[in-house]
């Protein structure tokens, strides 16, 4: 049987506060495909704002054929969209391994995210994994233990255990909304936004 985690938030998308101006919530999805694990994040933006509202891994049994697995793959993230009704999204984008196979497995998986993603009138962004690590970490050659740190540094999850797939996700989630918003894509990453402004990192 196909496996999934995930971590859920509460999310207000309007303020409630009747003395300031209200500031909708930017609702962003974040994928990384896999045919036996698929990485999703999702991510509220309210100015420099930021909140995990939900992660997790949609996790096929190593048994299981392709097909099944792809089958998963979109049911499982059709409920999650369905569930979170992201406003934006973005997935990690093809990349050209050694691996001919492997290559053309994870094309599988990212069809059927985009597949997923379409059905529901979003229109993914794609970033290369170096894109999400310069955008996260401020180095493209950063390792998934260094993006997983900046992941739980800027949304506060500390002690909050997750996989590489999951922090994948979120990382990516995370690139798209410095990539796409303000006041935080006049700096050239997460880092150094987090440098200028130390206030805004959870503790």
């Amino acid at each position: 049987m196909p496996t999934s985690t995930s971590t859920t938030r509460n999310l207000q998308r309007s303020a409630t506060n009747p003395g300031r101006p209200t500031v909708p919530a930017t609702v962003v999805l974040g994928i990384d495909p896999g045919t036996l694990v698929t990485g999703f994040g999702v991510v509220a933006r309210r100015g420099s704002a930021l909140q995990l509202v939900a992660s997790g891994a949609i996790a096929n049994p190593s048994g299981s054929s392709l097909p099944e697995r792809l089958h998963t793959i979109h049911t499982r993230l059709l409920e999650v969209i369905a569930e979170h009704a992201p406003d934006q999204c973005a997935i990690e984008s093809a990349f050209y391994g050694k691996n001919a196979q492997s290559a053309l497995k994870l094309g599988h998986a990212r069809g059927v995210c985009l597949l997923a993603a379409m059905q529901h009138g979003l229109t993914p962004a794609e970033y290369t994994p170096r894109e999400v690590k310069k955008a996260v970490v401020g180095n493209g050659n950063a390792s998934k233990d260094q993006v997983q740190y900046m992941v739980k540094a800027l949304l506060g999850l500390d002690q909050l255990r997750m996989r590489s797939d999951t922090s994948d996700a979120i990382a990516i989630a995370l690139c798209h909304i410095h990539r796409r918003s303000s006041p935080v894509a006049h700096h050239r990453d997460w880092r150094a936004y987090v440098t200028a402004h130390p206030e805004k990192v959870k503790s």
